[in-house]
């Protein structure tokens, strides 16, 4: 969705692309973007959540070099179907926006939605242009049928264009303990790699708020853009099921799934064959970390589960199988009583650190592509159906200098298997020694 979201702007007259995004994300939207041809992309690293009024003032400030710099704020987790449509909306919004105009896209609704939030238009720019009138909360069934019947009441997008400096000077006039907490955070924000890592301490002191809440509700600039183009807020599962392409039952499927009269069900599979037998109203989801069963009307209770996992102490609810690393990803395939096989997948031209470990041994078997290594004294080339063995205690090091991505089995045993027993000589990317 990451990927579609930056395929949308194609066509539009956009400049480099920046994403704030959580620091344990980074290496996942780097490879992301990176599969999109995305070249300038700036990457801004929230140290911690503080909701999206702060987010949108850090990508504010990183453009402080050139202050009119219009910033299109966009969601990752939108499905749109006509994207020209929404490029058209968007080009609409821009000569009051570079007048400073701070406008927000309302979609026209479809049915009266109690899970969005609305936005109230005022007197009328251009045919497809408004004033702000209000943000409305997300109402109940018979206000959001009033809605609807009004016509003059659109669904709160939460995508928004407007100059970097209008939304600053907002923050200043509204909000000015969280202008002060990100400028503090930017001031002292240190470069790793290709991402910006805003001051944590700094940051952490900025109060947590929506930009509805923290700016739109009360600026006196607002604006509203109709848009009309099959938009959809994918924040929750039972949504997939809405855009999906339903059967004749009314069932939407991803993956290896069967199903026997089943209706009205979202089934996904990522790794197994899943079947599902008599079942209605329906949402399961299998991946490799867990399966999840749920009745639609109640899936917005998936937060509960999330807690209880945490309240646990369950690795499902921080972990994922797969790792993305800045070199690439890891999935861990099998776990056991000291041992433990992985699926590395190296990026082309990407190398890991050289390293070593003091508590596992390692075999690596090439799959696919080349592996240049080091293993020890030695220097080795590796193809498919290959493999060498690495001892506890041996320095070594796995890179991959061709065009293609390379996939790598590793089996290791030992008595510890942590993450943590890694002990870095040279690491390109710049991460500090660990080590158990």
């Amino acid at each position: 969705m990451l990927q579609e979201t930056q395929r949308r702007l194609r066509g539009l007259d956009c400049g480099p692309t920046t994403v704030v995004c959580n620091a344990e994300h980074r290496f996942m939207v780097a490879e992301q973007l990176r599969e999109e041809t995305v070249g300038e992309a700036t990457i801004i690293l929230e140290p911690a959540g503080r909701n999206t009024a702060p987010a949108i003032a850090l990508a504010a400030l990183q453009a402080r070099q050139n202050p009119e710099a219009l910033l299109l704020v966009l969601p990752a987790d939108h499905h749109v179907v006509d994207p020209v449509g929404f490029r058209a909306a968007v080009a609409s919004a821009v000569a009051p926006a570079r007048q400073g105009k701070l406008m927000t896209f309302g979609v026209v609704p479809t049915r009266p939605e109690t899970g969005y939030g609305y936005v109230r238009c005022g007197a009328a720019l251009s045919e497809s242009l408004y004033e702000l009138a209000e943000f409305v909360e997300k109402p109940d069934t018979a206000t959001a049928e009033q809605y609807v019947a009004a016509g003059h009441y659109l669904w709160n997008s939460g995508m928004f264009l407007f100059r970097a400096d209008r939304y600053l000077a907002e923050l200043a006039s509204h909000q000015p303990e969280m202008l002060s907490a990100c400028e503090a955070a930017m001031d002292k924000a240190e470069h790793d790699l290709d991402f910006i890592r805003p001051d944590a301490e700094a940051f952490l002191t900025s109060p947590s708020d929506s930009i509805d809440y923290a700016v739109m509700e009360h600026t006196s600039e607002g604006g509203v853009v109709k848009l009309d183009c099959g938009w959809s807020d994918v924040g929750a599962w039972p949504a997939l099921w809405e855009i999906g392409a339903g059967d004749a039952n009314g069932n939407v499927t991803e993956g290896d799934v069967l199903l026997q009269n089943a209706r009205n069900s979202y089934v996904r599979s990522e790794n197994r064959l899943v079947a599902a037998i008599g079942v209605d109203n329906l949402v399961v989801v299998e991946t490799a970390d867990a399966v999840m069963v749920g009745a639609t009307e109640h899936m917005q209770d998936i937060k509960k589960v999330v807690e209880r996992l945490s309240d646990a102490d369950r690795s499902e609810a921080t972990v994922h199988q797969r790792v993305y690393r800045p070199w690439g990803s890891y999935e861990s395939l099998v776990v056991g009583e000291q041992f433990q096989v992985k699926r590395l997948t190296v990026t082309p031209g990407q190398t890991l650190s050289l390293q070593l470990h003091h508590h596992r041994a390692e075999h690596w078997v090439v799959v696919s592509g080349q592996a240049d290594i080091i293993r020890g004294d030695e220097q080795l080339t590796l193809g498919p159906d290959e493999s060498t063995y690495i001892p506890i205690g041996m320095k070594h090091r796995l890179a991959n200098r061709g065009e293609t991505p390379l996939e790598v089995i590793e089996v290791q045993s030992g008595s510890y298997l942590g993450e943590d027993d890694i002990v870095r000589f040279d690491d390109v990317y710049g991460r500090e020694e660990s080590s158990a």
